[in-house]
């Protein structure tokens, strides 16, 4: 074969190969696998769903909503108790209401995560304390004082969310009003804390959601940065995990079973009106690049949604909390979606 046909050949093999992994990527990021389930939650009959800011999932892979019932954040925060219950337990694949508590402890309700013994933390704004209930609702500890803001080791400013290791110890993210994580002794002892206000490595502005890797590594999701940092359980940083869109914010982050990364993100504009363009659900790769952006109707478009939390199940189920629209939406990987409706 002459060289000036063999050197054609070769370039026709490079481009083609170039063009089929470009549209295998292209496909990867438009292709996602996952649709919402619009039968879920089945909530009983005239049942008003408050703003839901935090969601967790338990050992049984129930699914724990903390919602406001009716109240919004305003300025200045309300005094009173939220007299309805507002720490909801769902069966993950009806949606039906299993157990509620919540009456007449709190004043605007934030974040919600499940420890590995199904211990319930939750944290509120308004009271600047975090509480944890066990599975049933019965209260065995609060951390803060009630009412009261500060930023040494008895106080929060508007704390937003609890990430609980292993052996007991936990970390809360301290919040809109401070820039900081403050680590716990498994009893409530502080213990230290790190970050200041700013958006340098290490710095905060408004560290909104909080979780943990297998390996105890710390994981912020630093709202108004539109970005993840990642610590170890010292509050040593480690890495930036970056949202590639030039959104508004970043204001959750969560691990699931096989140590895959999500995320949540929200853009608006408030120029010359408020306009609220939606959030997305990002997962990330192994190279920390987002594989794809999951919008509110299950495609990636944003369409008007504020999605506060996430939480995945052990069967890839994503289920976020719109505080736009007061609903919790959940998704099904297409898979499992396919062969629940075959089977019904």
């Amino acid at each position: 074969m002459p060289k000036t046909a063999v050197y054609v050949l070769l370039l026709a093999l490079t481009i083609y190969g170039c063009s089929g992994k470009s549209a295998s990527a292209h496909r990867q990021m438009d292709e996602v696998e996952y649709q919402l389930d619009e039968q879920w939650p089945e909530l009983p009959p005239g049942y008003i769903l408050g703003q839901p800011t935090g969601i967790g999932i338990d050992s049984k892979e129930n699914i724990f909503v903390f919602h406001r019932a009716g109240r919004k954040w305003t300025t200045p925060f309300p005094d009173s108790l939220i007299s309805a219950n507002t720490i909801l337990a769902l069966d993950n694949k009806t949606g039906k209401i299993l157990n509620s508590w919540g009456a007449n402890l709190f004043i605007l309700p934030h974040g919600l995560t499940v420890d590995k013994d199904d211990n319930v933390w939750v944290t509120d704004v308004a009271l600047q304390q975090i509480f944890k209930f066990n599975s049933a609702g019965q209260l065995l500890m609060k951390v803060g004082v009630a009412r009261e803001w500060g930023d040494d080791s008895l106080h929060f400013n508007l704390p937003t969310d609890v990430a609980v290791a292993d052996d007991g110890s936990f970390y809360v993210s301290d919040g809109y009003g401070n820039s900081r994580v403050v680590k716990f002794s498994p009893s409530g002892t502080y213990l230290f804390q790190w970050g200041t206000h700013g958006s340098k490595v290490g710095e905060f502005d408004i560290p909104h959601g909080i979780t943990l890797d297998h390996k105890s590594n710390v994981y912020v999701a630093d709202r108004e940065n539109n970005r993840i940092q990642v610590f170890d359980s010292a509050g040593i940083f480690l890495k930036e995990v970056k949202n590639n869109e030039s959104v508004s914010q970043l204001p959750s982050v969560t691990i699931d079973h096989s140590q895959n990364l999500f995320a949540i993100d929200y853009d608006f504009t408030i120029a010359p009106n408020i306009l609220e363009k939606g959030s997305t659900i990002l997962k990330y790769n192994d190279a920390d690049s987002i594989e794809f952006h999951l919008g509110a109707t299950g495609k990636k478009e944003r369409t008007t949604s504020w999605f506060h939390d996430i939480s995945v199940d052990s069967q890839g189920n994503i289920y976020v909390g719109d505080i736009s629209r007061s609903k919790v939406l959940k998704f099904k990987p297409k898979t499992s979606a396919n062969q629940n409706s075959s089977t019904k």
